[in-house]
């Protein structure tokens, strides 16, 4: 995931912070989310959809799923420190990029927590959406399509994500621009909002579907 974080922030280095290099930017924000569901990896916020769908068929699954998010969760948040500790403590990127990478961080945490919870919800429901109808697709250029559009919009709208923007933020922290405590308030409810949007606009609607279809099959004619 750190790759939605790192493509955005070179190009913002080399063509500044203008209304046309921000846009061109956020074109490179969907690689994470690319490398991440396409590679079968396990992502916190696509992990909101088959468990939860699991749960609602099968009620005995629901400590199962706390548990897997309980592992995903803080793991994918370590891989963001990595990757941030990476960025910041080492020689590996230009200070430019550094500086960017750190920017972006702070203008992340510089919503008001409503804001950051509500932009969450969005975040949620469009990740959510995408690995929903990356299960349909039957090509990986298909696959890679539908992921780089319905990320592209989640960079468009600034809508908070608790993991492709940790690297950020964690940047920031490492570069001695923002504090720990900033972080972790602003996971709170980035978390709670991209589970809300997952479950609340994807699972439930479209388990909701399903059963509907399934009773009505049922009636007599």
């Amino acid at each position: 995931m750190g790759l939605s974080a790192l493509g955005p922030a070179i190009v913002l280095s080399i063509l500044g912070d203008g209304n046309s290099a921000q846009i061109i930017a956020r074109m490179f924000y969907p690689m994470g989310f690319i490398v991440v569901i396409v590679g079968r990896s396990q992502l916190f916020t696509e992990n909101t959809l088959y468990p939860v769908a699991l749960v609602l068929a099968e009620k005995g699954q629901f400590w199962n799923t706390l548990r897997l998010w309980a592992v995903v969760l803080p793991s994918n948040v370590v891989g963001a420190l990595t990757f941030a500790s990476l960025c910041a403590l080492s020689p590996a990127l230009s200070r430019p990029v550094v500086g960017s990478l750190a920017q972006l961080g702070l203008d992340a945490l510089s919503k008001p927590t409503a804001a950051v919870f509500w932009s969450g919800i969005m975040a949620g429901w469009i990740i959510a959406t995408a690995a929903w109808l990356v299960s349909s697709s039957s090509s990986v250029t298909g696959s890679v399509m539908i992921i780089w559009m319905l990320t592209f919009i989640v960079a468009l709208g600034n809508f908070a994500h608790c993991i492709a923007s940790s690297g950020e933020i964690l940047t920031a922290v490492l570069q001695h621009k923002a504090s720990w405590g900033g972080y972790l308030h602003w996971l709170t409810p980035a978390v709670a909002g991209n589970v809300c949007g997952g479950i609340g606009m994807v699972t439930i609607l479209q388990y909701g579907q399903v059963i509907f279809n399934a009773d009505s099959s049922k009636k007599p004619s």
